[in-house]
């Protein structure tokens, strides 16, 4: 047969494999999904785009489940035996347990929901499921809605500011700021306050759910089945990319500062430097990843999550969503740098000083609810045989050595700052919780708190993610953090000076 004759077979035999949709006609669609695409291929053409290119289009669970060993993507040990054979589409994540669902409603002939959760990814997706449950993410909206201290805070940053008397005075945001605000990263709480009439140009009048807090893809997010957090904060809808999840810029949506400054420092580093220089070569997509073969510098995923394998296919580090598994130290300061949380449900914890913080105003930690001295060895101990996959010995133990000493140091300059603010409240020049008023909102302890959630984070950061440029110095570091304290000083000195003319 002539080369350009067998050619022109095989090209034919592709397109033919196709519908008009642009979806495979070999049986692996199910009826369900091809019928929701003969609508939203034209009303909703980016979406199926993206789930056409997906992994999902392309496998079955039961071709997922045939996978040995660490190439292996599902987890859950076997799935339903009406979903093996179908590629994942539009029916098979939105019509998946609809009497769990609150926003369940009929939609030509199916009972579908809106919003996908966890626990309908579980399905496949069983073992990250399980593990995300117990990551701090899932719990952010709580973690941040239920605090009465952080919800102290997040008045004095988002709420509505208005001048009475010649003082500033602040009232809660409203429930659309939140949501374009905080809660856009933490996660909204959904809820189905109603219903809806659309008129369709396919199907003329149809009936939807109205979701207050919707659209909303925040990690903690409270979902309509009553789960917590979002895959799809990480895996965006609806290509669900592998790839995507363990780019920087993924992490950065929310992790960009200056209180959480991870992808700034991240770009400024060694490793960011070779990621924006070399990544276009880079493998971004395989399982298990390879060290120095795949890549060769790592990603915020790398460091965090992914199954990572040495070019003999030994297993450096196990895959994790649960993100905190491979850090002893929680840097993010409230109000001090301390062991993480033994709990994703950080509103249980209680200091010294009954106050739902992980460390009390003297930089003490509230053990009782943090991990121990043995579990945070341990994970220093996996994230140090990470970075043993490039580094020497000596350059990861001197590089332990400068950030737990970054640790100490910003937690006794945070114990200076806090002293001075106590000191303010003492004499009565600022209204603190002693007086069960908000201890943020004032500028003087807007100028205390900027020493820790944004000025220490920044050093911190730095020093964790092996060195981010001047993050630890000039950009947000080590001198805004001195200068804010000698300003703090200042005005200390300078009230009870006008006092005491009085």
């Amino acid at each position: 047969m002539p080369k350009f004759l067998h050619l022109s077979l095989i090209i034919l035999g592709l397109l033919c494999s196709f519908t008009a949709t642009g979806v495979r006609a070999d049986g692996t669609v199910s009826e369900e999904t091809a019928e929701c695409l003969e609508c939203h291929s034209s009303l909703h053409p980016g979406i199926v785009k993206d789930w056409q290119n997906s992994r999902h289009a392309a496998i079955t669970p039961g071709d997922a489940l045939k996978v040995k060993g660490n190439a292996r993507k599902i987890s859950s040990p076997t799935v339903p035996e009406n979903l093996r054979g179908k590629a994942v589409g539009c029916a098979e994540c939105h019509t998946l347990r609809p009497g769990e669902h609150a926003d369940t409603f009929e939609h030509n002939g199916y009972d579908i929901h809106v919003v996908v959760s966890p626990p309908d990814c579980a399905t496949c997706h069983r073992e990250e499921t399980t593990q995300y449950a117990d990551n701090l993410m899932s719990r952010a909206y709580g973690n941040l809605a239920d605090n009465p201290v952080y919800r102290k805070l997040q008045v004095s940053i988002i709420g509505q500011t208005t001048r009475k008397q010649g003082q500033i005075q602040y009232a809660p945001a409203n429930r659309l700021t939140k949501a374009d605000a905080c809660y856009y990263c933490h996660g909204t709480k959904l809820e189905v306050t109603g219903t809806e009439v659309r008129d369709t140009e396919s199907a003329g009048e149809l009936e939807f759910p109205i979701i207050s807090g919707w659209p909303n893809q925040g990690v903690g997010r409270i979902n309509l089945d009553g789960s917590r957090g979002s895959c799809t904060a990480c895996h965006t809808r609806h290509a669900f990319s592998i790839e995507m999840a363990r780019s920087p810029y993924t992490c950065k949506e929310c992790h960009v500062g200056p209180d959480v400054p991870a992808f700034r420092v991240y770009e400024a580093s060694k490793h960011g430097n070779i990621f924006s220089t070399f990544n276009k070569n880079w493998n971004l997509t395989s399982v298990p990843w390879t060290v120095g073969k795949d890549f060769s510098a790592p990603t915020c995923a790398a460091c965090h999550i992914s199954l990572l394998v040495d070019t003999e296919d030994e297993v450096i580090v196990k895959r994790s969503h649960r993100m905190n598994d491979r850090l002893p130290w929680r840097i993010y300061g409230l109000i001090y740098a301390h062991p993480h949380p033994q709990s994703p449900d950080t509103t249980t914890i209680r200091n010294s000083d009954k106050l739902p913080l992980p460390t009390d105003f003297k930089g003490g930690f509230a053990s009782e609810h943090l991990i121990k001295a043995d579990e945070m060895k341990t994970r220093a101990g996996t994230m140090q045989k990470l970075c043993l996959g490039c580094h020497s010995q000596s350059w990861v133990r001197g590089h332990w050595e400068q950030f737990e000493n970054t640790i100490k140091e910003t937690n006794a300059e945070t114990l200076t700052a806090t002293r001075i603010i106590q000191d303010v409240w003492k004499h009565g020049f600022a209204a603190g919780l002693d007086r069960e008023a908000n201890p943020f909102d004032e500028a003087i302890e807007k100028k205390w708190h900027l020493t820790w959630l944004f000025y220490a984070n920044s050093i911190r950061f730095s020093s964790a993610m092996a060195g981010g440029g001047d993050y630890g110095v000039f950009a947000g570091g080590r001198y805004q953090m001195s200068l804010s304290i000698a300003e703090m000083q200042d005005w200390y000195n300078l009230r009870q000076a006008v006092e005491k003319r009085k």
